[in-house]
């Protein structure tokens, strides 16, 4: 279990980067399949693919480091662009390099949380609107069912789940050098990604 604590906060970081690292392509995606029909899929969805996890999380960190409408406003952006791009990949509409721009917004959002950069709500908005177009269309995608709607409940379900967990990782560590730390973990891990 990865420590939380500010203490350890140089702990959590190399343990966030282990446990990326030790993922396998493999297991980047669950619920493809038969099973991509139930909320339950749906859920584990995001949970179980390290680029999923970290980058929702990370637009949570981001959001709360912003403060301000920012908490609120940028999760929201995340879930209703992630929406669309699950429409997308449902009806089968292609994007082009859809795994890459992941990893590469796993990077991004690494990068602006370590830097604790402080855009703007709009511009903040529609940078993880860009990429949750994406992140959806990877879930969209994986669902082979009539049974779509519960399969999408559950990805937005754990996706709100996974923002609100960043927004109260930085509260649990107090802001500052912890979450910064993860921020440049996060992106060492978008990196290790990208050259897969």
């Amino acid at each position: 279990m990865c420590p939380t604590d500010s203490r350890n906060a140089l702990r959590a970081s190399i343990c966030l980067a282990i446990l990326g690292l030790s993922t396998t392509p493999v297991l980047a995606h669950a619920g493809v399949g038969a099973y991509a029909d139930s909320f339950s899929s749906g859920f584990f969805h995001p949970i179980s693919g390290i680029d999923h996890l970290v980058a929702m999380i990370s637009v949570g960190l981001w959001a709360s480091v912003g403060g301000g409408p920012r908490v609120w406003a940028w999760p929201m952006a995340f879930v209703g662009a992630m929406i669309t791009g699950g429409i997308l990949g449902f009806l089968g509409v292609t994007l082009p390099a859809v795994e890459p721009v992941i990893a590469a917004s796993v990077v991004v959002l690494g990068l602006v949380v370590t830097s604790a950069l402080n855009a703007p709500v709009w511009i903040g908005a529609a940078v993880v609107a860009g990429m949750a177009v994406f992140h959806g269309h990877a879930h969209g995608t994986e669902t082979l069912s009539e049974e779509w709607l519960w399969y999408a409940f559950g990805f937005i379900a754990a996706t709100f789940a996974l923002h609100g967990s960043g927004i109260a990782l930085v509260r649990v560590l107090q802001g500052g050098l912890p979450v910064r730390l993860l921020g440049g973990a996060t992106a060492a891990l978008g990196v290790v990604l990208l050259m897969h």
